[in-house]
């Protein structure tokens, strides 16, 4: 096909991207100081980006920020209450030698969440502020006297629910998986929850191991379009009709921000070594960067076309999209400022995966893999490939291909380029989407048809069982349990 053969000679690359800075939106950052002296009692204490101080016990504190921090050649603990007390004591308040302060979250008679009341407040906590961006504890109540502190946080009441709400089971035709007695007896997959999106629903659902019913549900209140998993704690969710991406604390079920995009965000892909998010707006030409240690926008690049199909190389060096208008796909090369490459057209991309120093296409509607040389923009090879060819991955130098049309999963060889293997998973539905589960070689294929889910093994390349569910899936986030903070 001429249009595919394009791709071997086309080759332009642009001017360096436009992109501007993003002023990140106020978070409150624990000074380092204050960090190192409760890192020395609790090594493993969790600094959230809202400013909340989770010790590994899961005790929780509330930071109180100063007026004005004084500098201190060494920070110390200036008062406790009770008073004498050590930090690895764990007292209800801390007050440092540069006004800074610790408030302990307690629980009191009536099951509600509080800090330590005091007839009369030293200084330093009235005239303190509580981080203006942090999510309040479920259920925190404030003694009068300290009211100061809240700022223009919306203190929730105890009777707020939160955003985890109790299922009601939809009715969906179940089609039967494979019968393995338990997943249990797959290491890679114990103690770890699963959060499914449905095309037919706004919640995700929370699903156990193995389980067919969803321990409980997050309400949303859009259809999600994409969403990730970081650092296991946090669920980063985009959905339709929704100008923001949530941030979801696996840790307590709620929303803990929104960080607002000029345009719909679409797209997540997330570069864990660098821990930055980069995020799809075809609307406005626009992939948005977010700093995942802080939550925060920090640039917004301006793009040819209509991005999708957005996809990062291993390395975090390269980000790869299809404009849906022009059929045109580009490469943004991440370490080299910006550097845009046009890599060719392709009709109807499916998706893009990149291994070897090599591209991969697939085109759903024409059942075709092309392979292009990423230094030469060469077209390697073009191949017939499983039909409706939908999700790729790689792994150990190999690309699989998910087909919805006859859900097969076909594998290539990365450094021969040439088709190994079909897998049938007979599942009798419409497959969407192939993901690894980070650091181990277990993959789930999820189905928008069938009430199913399969675990794959990408190392022996055989289906270990399908397992049945209450709602069809688009996605499936799978994290480590998380032990809740406010139970």
């Amino acid at each position: 096909m001429k249009q595919l053969k394009n791709i071997a000679t086309k080759l332009c690359i642009s001017a360096i991207l436009v992109f501007s800075i993003v002023a990140p939106a106020s978070c409150a950052k624990i000074p380092d100081n204050i960090q190192k002296v409760i890192s020395t009692d609790f090594p493993k204490t969790t600094f959230r980006f809202d400013g909340v101080i989770i010790l590994p016990d899961n005790t929780i504190y509330l930071p109180l920020f100063p007026a004005k921090i004084i500098n201190v050649e060494k920070v110390s603990i200036k008062q406790t209450y009770p008073s004498g007390k050590t930090l690895a004591a764990k007292p209800n308040i801390v007050i440092f030698n540069n006004d800074f302060a610790l408030l302990k979250v307690l629980t009191d008679t009536n099951g509600n969440k509080t800090i330590y009341k005091m007839a009369n407040p030293p200084l330093e906590l009235r005239t303190g502020l509580l981080p203006q961006d942090m999510l309040v504890p479920k259920g925190l109540v404030i003694p009068e006297n300290l009211k100061s502190i809240v700022g223009n946080l919306e203190i929730q009441t105890v009777n707020d629910p939160g955003i985890r709400v109790e299922n009601s089971k939809p009715v969906v035709t179940q089609l039967s998986g494979s019968t393995l007695k338990t997943l249990a007896q797959i290491p890679q997959l114990k103690n770890k929850n699963f959060y499914v999106a449905s095309p037919y629903s706004k919640n995700i659902q929370v699903l156990n191991l193995g389980a067919k019913t969803p321990e409980y549900s997050l309400a949303q209140t859009n259809v999600p379009i994409s969403m990730k998993a970081f650092d296991d704690k946090f669920l980063l969710v985009t959905a339709y009709e929704k100008p923001s991406v949530d941030v979801i604390s696996l840790a307590d079920d709620q929303i803990i921000k929104q960080i607002y995009t000029k345009s719909q965000p679409c797209e997540i892909v997330i570069d864990k070594t660098k821990n930055i998010a980069y995020i799809s707006s075809p609307e406005s030409s626009s992939i948005y960067l977010v700093n995942l240690e802080t939550m925060t926008l920090t640039k917004q690049i301006k793009i040819p076309g209509m991005c999708e199909k957005l996809t990062l190389s291993d390395d975090g060096s390269k980000l790869f999209y299809y404009d849906k208008l022009t059929r045109d796909i580009w490469a943004i090369e991440l370490d080299n400022n910006y550097l845009l490459k046009e890599v060719g057209k392709f009709p109807n991309v499916s998706k893009i995966a990149y291994t070897n120093d090599k591209i991969y296409i697939t085109s759903r509607t024409k059942n075709r893999l092309a392979i292009i040389d990423y230094k030469t923009i060469g077209l390697i090879a073009e191949i017939e490939i499983c039909e409706k060819p939908i999700d790729m991955l790689t792994f150990h130098e190999r690309v699989y291909v998910l087909g919805a049309g006859d859900n097969s999963i076909q594998i290539i060889d990365a450094k021969t380029d040439q088709l190994t293997d079909s897998i049938y998973l007979n599942t009798n539905g419409f497959s969407t989407k192939i993901n690894q589960i980070e650091n181990t070689n277990i993959a789930l294929v999820t189905d928008t048809k069938a009430s199913l889910y399969t675990v794959f093994d990408l190392g022996t390349n055989k289906v270990i069982k399908s397992v049945p569910i209450d709602i069809p899936a688009s996605s499936i986030v799978v994290t480590d349990k998380v032990k809740k903070i406010n139970k």
